[in-house]
């Protein structure tokens, strides 16, 4: 059988990842002012896009996913000649679109595919699971990763199906936002009032960062660290203890919205990767995705892993 994955760009991992593993893109669309680029995941891009006033307007940026009927001629265009089953892993349904609409596009995909795969001589059966990941960034790599992972070792759909809906409750994603000001601008975009004005004002007078936490679609502080570069360190460290204490997939997932060498030079960055090292847990780092830099802002970080909770130390 032949399974394909299929992720929304705002899934943070490698683009040698998606390249090796032929992983398709649902591409979320930004446009800020007059400028608009479809995030196909391409570093370069992502990059020129994000410079001289853009980025300065960033904060004004809209974003919207992939509709319904994209995802349906995407599907019967290409992945069902490609491939005989897909799985459609997607950012959290709390914070995006693009689960309901491939949902919605799934049930028309079924029910259209079989004279295109006829025509093309095909005539067995193809079928698709849409998984809301529950989370977000990095954090929804980890179950893309663990899905080609298991695909490699031969395993069957209904097996990586099982995985991957289990994983999508343990999956922790952990991010450390630059600028509260700016996040909470972002977020009063959407008509979210979590963080006020006075905590913004006050968070950035004081250089307070907060390390926010997201686990099956809920999103909330669990620290507040003076200095970005203090909770960077903290998040680190505290990614390492999970990577002791035991994770569910053998696989580290982090994002930054930057050049990835400055994440590296981050305090607690080189410890955590050789814990990781230890115990043979493989480290992915990507470039965030263009939405997930206008949402959280540029220099934002990420770590993304499928463990039990446990309480942030």
């Amino acid at each position: 059988m032949r399974i394909g994955i299929v992720v929304d760009s705002a899934c943070d991992v490698p683009m040698d990842f998606i390249e090796q593993e032929h992983v398709t893109i649902l591409p979320v669309t930004v446009q800020i002012g007059q400028a608009v680029l479809a995030d196909m995941r391409n570093e370069d891009a992502t990059r020129n896009f994000l410079t001289g006033e853009t980025a300065a307007r960033a904060v004004e940026a809209d974003t919207t996913p992939y509709t319904v009927q994209q995802v349906h001629d995407l599907f019967l265009s290409k992945l069902v000649l490609d491939y005989d089953y897909v799985f459609c892993i997607c950012t959290t349904r709390s914070r995006s679109g693009i689960f309901d609409n491939a949902m919605q596009a799934s049930y028309t995909i079924l029910n259209d595919y079989k004279p295109v795969r006829a025509a093309a001589g095909n005539s067995t059966p193809f079928s698709l699971r849409v998984i809301d990941s529950q989370n977000v960034f990095a954090a929804v790599g980890v179950m893309a990763i663990e899905a080609a992972r298991l695909r490699a070792a031969g395993e069957g759909a209904p097996k990586i199906r099982s995985r991957l809906e289990h994983l999508a409750l343990y999956t922790q994603g952990y991010m450390v936002p630059p600028d509260l000001h700016y996040m909470r601008n972002r977020i009063k975009r959407r008509g979210d009032k979590s963080i006020s004005f006075f905590s913004a004002t006050l968070g950035t007078a004081l250089d307070i960062k907060p390390i926010l936490y997201c686990n099956r679609g809920e999103t909330g502080p669990v620290a507040k660290v003076k200095g970005f570069e203090a909770a960077a360190e903290k998040l680190f460290d505290f990614a390492a203890s999970r990577v002791r204490a035991g994770l569910m997939t053998p696989t580290m997932s982090l994002s930054y919205g930057g050049d990835l060498d400055k994440m590296r030079t981050l305090p607690g960055y080189q410890r955590l990767r050789d814990t990781c090292a230890e115990h043979n847990v493989e480290m992915f780092e990507s470039l965030m995705s263009l939405s997930g830099m206008v949402n959280v802002g540029q220099g934002g970080l990420v770590v993304g892993f499928a463990a039990e909770p446990a309480k942030f130390e």
